[in-house]
C-alpha cells in the first residue's frame, strides 16, 4: 500500500499536534507560576523475604505567591521521582486563603492536628515571617510577609503542616464575615480598628503604670 505523501497528510493531524504543542505551553506556564519547597524527605524501608527494601518519602509544600497553597506527599524508590509526586498532590488540593493587605493574616487563628497545635497571628508590616521550618515555608509559599506563628506539641513535620493548613481553612476576610451577618464590610473592619485601637491604649496604659 502507497504511503501518503507528507504534503497530502489530513490537516486535522497538523492540528492536533498544534493543540498539543498549546497545552504543552500552557501547562509549562501554569508550573511556573507556583513555588514549591522541600520540606521534609525520610527514607522509609520495607522487609521482604530477600531482605529490606528502601523507599523515599517527600513532603512538598507548593503556592502561588498570591493565597493559594497547598500540601502533598509522595513515596518512591528515587529521590527525584517522590520529590514530582509530591508536588503533583500538592497542586491538586491547593486552598485559597484570604490575605489582609496581600501581606499577612485578617486575624488570629488556632488550628490542631494529632497532638500538635499552632497559633497564626497577623502582625504590622515590617515584622517579616516569624516562625518554624515547615510552617515558614506554607507562609513564603503563599506570599504572606507579616506573621507570626507558634507550634505547641509536636515537631513532627507531617503534623505541622496539617495543623496550619487546619488554621488556615478557618481564616475569614471581613467580606465573608459581613455576609454571614448581613452588614456591611465597613462595620465590621471599623469595629476591627476600634478593638485594635482599644488593646493599644490598655498596653500604652500599662506601659505608663510599669515606669
Amino acid at each position: 500500500m502507497a504511503r501518503t505523501p507528507t504534503a497530502e497528510r489530513d490537516p486535522k493531524d497538523r492540528r492536533d499536534k498544534r493543540d498539543r504543542a498549546s497545552d504543552r505551553e500552557r501547562e509549562r506556564e501554569r508550573d511556573d507560576e507556583f513555588v514549591d519547597k522541600l520540606v521534609h524527605i525520610n527514607r522509609v524501608a520495607k522487609v521482604v523475604k530477600g531482605g529490606r527494601r528502601f523507599a523515599f518519602a517527600a513532603l512538598v509544600v507548593v503556592g502561588d505567591s498570591k493565597g493559594r497553597v497547598g500540601f502533598g506527599t509522595g513515596k518512591a524508590r528515587e529521590v527525584p521521582e517522590a520529590i514530582r509526586k509530591a508536588t503533583e498532590q500538592a497542586k491538586r488540593q491547593m486552598v485559597r486563603v484570604p490575605l489582609r493587605e496581600g501581606r499577612t493574616l485578617h486575624h488570629d487563628v488556632k488550628g490542631h492536628f494529632g497532638a500538635g497545635r499552632v497559633l497564626l497571628r497577623s502582625a504590622p508590616a515590617g515584622t517579616g515571617i516569624i516562625a518554624g521550618g515547615p510552617m515558614r515555608a506554607i507562609f513564603e509559599t503563599m506570599g504572606v510577609q507579616d506573621v507570626v506563628a507558634k507550634c505547641i506539641g509536636t515537631a513532627n513535620p507531617y503534623n505541622m503542616i496539617k495543623a496550619t493548613f487546619d488554621a488556615l481553612v478557618n481564616l475569614e476576610s471581613p467580606r465573608m464575615v459581613a455576609a454571614k451577618r448581613n452588614k456591611k464590610v465597613g462595620e465590621i473592619v471599623s469595629r476591627r480598628e476600634a478593638a485594635a485601637g482599644a488593646v493599644g491604649a490598655d498596653a500604652a496604659n500599662d506601659a505608663a503604670s510599669a515606669e
